[in-house]
């Protein structure tokens, strides 16, 4: 199986690096970290287990990795505009586009480019950084739920979820992809969200009373906004989520970083959408509208 990875940052950098690091074939597009790579390899800090790529197969264009069996899309939500040309030269009649970003709308818009019955996603649970160019820290968890588009599992599904598991990704396939996406944002909303507005990292929200308040409203809000989609999540997945924050080693979130370092951050991907898809279906999300109020603020400071 040929794999391509774009997006070879904090996310699509560790998957690729473990596949890569399993025996597969693996070929990362990469723009900053590309000269880093190829002279000095790729590594890996992690809590599993440190390891380092002395070679890795790395292009600055994309049209240079060629038609792959599995395109991993590591790209966050504010670079989706580059899917036509980033994506769509690589797939061929039975490819897989699996999109590992966090948010609600990506799919879609891929397979308006590609086909849906190229389409999947996949849910990252990945506590990772990346140090500089070249060196990934993963400090925490990093299991992956994967499924289609659109379509139930297939051979073709499976057969990733196999490479994954065998990999040393703890990866599983789902049926309801889109049930999966709105139990990510139970965690993504509050945590990414908050944490991007109040520049504090997920122990200090949860350590802080009120914060850890707001957190508990904001997901019960996303677990009402995707019941208004007719979609089920129990209050034990919300305590579970809890659970997991409060014994997460100190951590910046992915928008966190965003904001910390200057750049675009997915707000909308990650708030705007499913507020306004839970408030189409007459869903009162008053702390959800107030996050989105706040980090979009924050943007145009």
């Amino acid at each position: 199986m040929r794999i391509a990875v774009i997006g070879s940052g904090a996310l699509g950098g560790f998957y690729g690096a473990k596949l890569a690091h399993a025996g597969y074939d693996v070929h990362f597009l990469m723009r900053r970290d590309y000269q880093a790579v190829c002279q000095q390899g790729l590594t890996v800090k992690s809590y599993q287990g440190d390891f380092h790529l002395d070679h890795v197969n790395c292009y600055q264009n994309v049209a240079d990795i060629g038609p792959a069996d599995l395109i991993f899309i590591g790209l966050k939500t504010t670079a989706n505009h580059l899917f036509a040309d980033l994506v769509s030269p690589l797939v061929k009649p039975n490819s897989l586009a699996l999109l590992a970003q966090n948010g609600l709308g990506g799919e879609g818009k891929l397979a308006q480019l590609i086909g849906p019955q190229h389409v999947g996603g996949a849910l990252a649970f990945l506590c990772s950084n990346r140090l500089q160019p070249g060196l990934i820290h993963h400090l925490d968890y990093g299991y992956l739920r994967i499924g289609n588009f659109q379509s139930p599992p297939d051979d073709r599904l499976l057969a990733v979820n196999d490479i994954m598991n065998h990999s040393g990704i703890d990866c599983q396939v789902v049926d309801n992809l889109a049930l999966a996406r709105w139990k990510k944002l139970v965690w993504n909303i509050p945590f990414n969200g908050l944490s991007a507005l109040l520049d504090k990292q997920v122990n200090q929200i949860m350590a802080d009373p009120d914060l850890h308040a707001r957190a508990d409203r904001l997901m019960h809000e996303v677990q009402a906004a995707a019941a208004g989609q007719g979609l089920v999540i129990g209050d034990d997945f919300l305590a579970t989520m809890m659970d997991y924050s409060a014994k997460m080693q100190p951590y910046y979130t992915s928008m966190h970083l965003d904001r910390r370092g200057g750049r675009p951050l997915e707000t909308d991907a990650i708030v705007g959408e499913p507020l306004r898809q839970g408030q189409a279906k007459g869903v009162d999300l008053p702390e959800m509208e107030a996050l989105y109020r706040g980090l979009l603020a924050v943007e145009h400071a």
